[in-house]
């Protein structure tokens, strides 16, 4: 499992295995954040599966699934709420990490500068420049 920081708190990885939960929570994480919706691509688990996984491991998980060109300001919201509600560390993940990240961003639009957010993502390897003008006008 290849997990980039972002900031305090928040971790961000391409798609988990289900063995790769039991791994997240030695590893310190107390929650997941799942970005990607269920059949996106075939063998990946579903929700339920790494919800139970979670569960197993101690974890607290939330599904929130989006897509990059649907991705809106209500998504980002309900993502800034489950880092809000959920004991951290979190990790998230989608199938790159570029959605978590994506979400994370525009959580972050108009609390922190734009260069601030861009420069945070590519520094995890991470390129939000298309994004930039959305967090401009805070998302």
């Amino acid at each position: 499992m290849h997990t980039r920081h972002l900031v305090d708190g928040l971790s961000v990885a391409p798609q988990i295995t289900l063995d790769d939960v039991a791994a997240a929570a030695a590893q310190g994480f107390r929650s997941l954040v799942s970005n990607r919706p269920d059949g996106e691509e075939p063998g990946q688990p579903t929700a339920a599966e790494v919800e139970a996984a979670a569960r197993d491991a101690g974890l607290a998980f939330r599904w929130l699934p989006v897509t990059m060109p649907t991705l809106s300001q209500e998504e980002a919201r309900a993502f800034a709420t489950a880092l809000e509600e959920m004991p951290g560390p979190t990790l998230a993940f989608c199938r790159t990490g570029t959605r978590s990240t994506a979400l994370w961003a525009l959580s972050q639009a108009g609390t922190r500068p734009t260069d601030e957010i861009v420069s945070t993502a590519a520094a995890a390897g991470y390129d939000l420049e298309g994004l930039r003008p959305r967090l401009d006008l805070g998302g």
